[in-house]
């Protein structure tokens, strides 16, 4: 092996796997896990649908009981949700562009958890939704499909996932590592956002005052099943360690802030900005946008290869080509 080689992975690239059969030899190159092509489909299927969610919720935002499966009073409620949907795009679409499934599956157990808690909050709250025939067959037809997606989704995800564990491969070295610093504030949101979820979802009644705005209890538990989904994604983060793995997270949680600022905007009256809870969410949204910026500039393959190599070996690469392979220690 020559001089210039260098010994880390980039996360992006797939070294050939090894022949069936043969033995493997010290120093030789790792075949990385890649995406599956199933769980690849989903994630891009799941984006349109949360792209056409979000059209129904933060654009129609007031027309609620004609294009979306109940119907919500308050409009700021409707654009936080709608927000949401639009922020987790990103997230899925640019997981099913991975070919590595380290760099994929931040978006995986998030989207899991909330698809199962939103699936029992609408079988909770089963009467408030469009199905009776006093609504239009159109308003019907959405609320069917709402829940067949919230069905089908989470058993789909959960078989593809064994797909997933079965696909050979290893995980690229982390190239990126968190400061401690992110490390301190993203435990902190996963903290925060799952107890105050976890309120919200499981006593939905007591817990709506804590929030900014007013909430049903319907409401309250689909925006408690969000923040439980957003503090799993954080607590994911902290177990990977590694700014290339969360670019799809860093992605959508700046989205989901600049698009909550617009609702803000969009429904200040709507909103207690003096209260105790105002304040907090807006720390809350600073600090997605502090993670997802930090995130997302760590991550970048440039910062990334500098983080781990330093200026002075950055630039060496494996002979004329340019490539670099993973190879574990003899």
């Amino acid at each position: 092996m020559g001089n210039n080689t260098v010994l880390y992975a980039k996360p992006d690239e797939l070294p050939a796997a090894p022949t069936p059969g043969t033995p493997a030899q010290p120093g030789a190159a790792v075949a990385l896990r890649p995406l599956a092509p199933g769980m690849r489909w989903l994630l891009f299927t799941a984006s349109v649908l949360v792209a056409l969610a979000g059209i129904q919720l933060f654009v129609f935002t007031g027309h609620t009981g004609h294009f979306f499966a109940w119907t919500i009073a308050n409009p700021l409620a409707a654009a936080f949700l709608g927000a949401a949907y639009w922020a987790a795009i990103p997230i899925e679409a640019l997981a099913g562009r991975q070919p590595l499934w380290a760099n994929a599956r931040i978006a995986v157990p998030a989207v899991l958890v909330f698809t199962v808690l939103t699936l029992a909050a609408t079988l909770t709250h089963l009467g408030q939704l469009h199905l009776g025939s006093q609504h239009p067959a159109g308003t019907q037809i959405v609320t069917v499909a709402w829940i067949a997606i919230y069905v089908l989704v989470p058993a789909l995800m959960l078989i593809l996932l064994v797909v997933q564990a079965r696909t050979p491969g290893a995980d690229p070295p982390r190239i990126a590592v968190l400061p401690v610093w992110l490390c301190a504030v993203l435990a902190a949101q996963a903290i925060v956002l799952l107890g105050l979820g976890i309120a919200l979802f499981a006593a939905p009644a007591q817990a709506a005052p804590l929030w900014p705005w007013s909430l049903t209890p319907m409401m309250a538990q689909a925006t408690g099943a969000w923040l439980i989904a957003l503090a799993v994604a954080a607590g994911h983060a902290l177990l990977e360690r590694d700014a290339r793995r969360l670019r799809p997270a860093a992605v959508g949680n700046i989205l989901l802030a600049v698009l909550l600022f617009i609702a803000l905007a969009r429904y200040p009256h709507q909103f207690a900005w003096q209260s105790a809870s105002g304040i907090a969410f807006l720390v809350f949204l600073a600090t997605m946008l502090l993670t997802g910026a930090a995130g997302l500039a760590r991550g970048l393959p440039r910062a990334a290869s500098q983080s781990t190599l330093g200026p002075a070996t950055a630039g060496k690469t494996s002979g004329k080509t340019g490539r670099s392979q993973y190879r574990p220690p003899a």
